[in-house]
Parts: C-alpha cells; sequence; structure tokens
C-alpha cells in the first residue's frame, strides 16, 4: 500500500470515530441507566400483597433506611445474595435500616416457599405485575435501590451485592443522622 492511501485510511478511521463520538456526546455526557439513573428522585410506591397477605408498599417504610431488593426464585444470583441480605437485616435493623425484599411476578406460594428454604425474615412484597421493576428500570434480577428516610433514592445496583458492598451502600446515610 502507498503511504498516500495508508494517509487517507488512518484520516477517515479518525473521522468515523469523530462522527460516533459526537453522537454519543450529543445530548451532553452520558447519564447513568438502570435504577442508578434515579438517584436523588422520590421513591415511587405501590400498593402490593405482602407475603403475609396484607397490603404492603414501599410507601410504609417511609422515616427508614430501605435497601430494597427486586429478586425472583428462579434467578440463581438472587439466591447466592439472599443470606447476605438476611445477615445484613439482621446486624441492621436495630439502626433504622430495613430490607425490603420485592419478588417480582411470581406467586404467593412460591416465594414464601423461596424464603422459607432460605431462612428469611425481612419483609417481603409481591409485585406479581412487576410494577417496582418497571419504574425502577431493573435491567436485570436481583436488583438493589438503597432509599433513604425522606422517601429519595440514594442509590441503585444491577446485580448481586456481597455483604461488604450492602454496608457500604448504606453507611452515608447513617453517618448523616
Amino acid at each position: 500500500m502507498t503511504k498516500r492511501l495508508t494517509w487517507i485510511y488512518w484520516v477517515a478511521g479518525l473521522l468515523v470515530a469523530a462522527i460516533v463520538v459526537a453522537g454519543y456526546f450529543r445530548n451532553g455526557p452520558p447519564h447513568a441507566a438502570g435504577p442508578a439513573a434515579l438517584a436523588g428522585h422520590r421513591a415511587p410506591s405501590f400498593e402490593v400483597r405482602s407475603l403475609d397477605g396484607k397490603q404492603g408498599s414501599l410507601a410504609q417504610y417511609r422515616g427508614h433506611i430501605v435497601f430494597m431488593n427486586l429478586w425472583a426464585s428462579w434467578c440463581p444470583p438472587c439466591r447466592l445474595e439472599m443470606p447476605d441480605l438476611q445477615r445484613f437485616y439482621a446486624a441492621y435493623r436495630s439502626r433504622n435500616v430495613i430490607v425490603l425484599g420485592v419478588n417480582q411476578g411470581e406467586s404467593a406460594r412460591r416465594a414464601r416457599a423461596f424464603a422459607d428454604s432460605l431462612g428469611i425474615h425481612f419483609p417481603v412484597l409481591l409485585d406479581e405485575d412487576q410494577q417496582y421493576g418497571r419504574v425502577y428500570a431493573a435491567l436485570g434480577l436481583p436488583t438493589t435501590i438503597v432509599i433513604d428516610p425522606a422517601g429519595i433514592v440514594e442509590r441503585g445496583f444491577d446485580g448481586p451485592l456481597t455483604y461488604d458492598q450492602m454496608v457500604a451502600a448504606v453507611r452515608p446515610l447513617l453517618r448523616r443522622k
């Protein structure tokens, strides 16, 4: 290949790259996607049944730090995360932290069997219509949303968290008290 042809390919490549990058930043810097995009906004709440058959919602936990976890029994990462969620709940509920499980689209029987098999004692809501998953932009399961006592989304996470990550996620809110 000649030097001139090589130079033309380089210029053409740089031009294509510049067009792609310019299109990506056309509306400003990239924004967070998924549940993280809701940080700083009021946390939406829906009335659904709880695992014990009563009506429940996220709103009933205002005044608490809420660690809301969206899950399903068919989700292997959800199953792996559950023992750490229970451990986190046991360790932090005395510090005004509520772990709120929100089952996505399954029957009460299936969700109860799953929770019982893992020794889950934190509150569980049954979101049969997956309203929480849609409004919190869950890109998959599990999805976790951390909500401050005033009902404002602090952070959002896609995928399973370790116990240490759970603690780190609420630490800033505990310091604000």
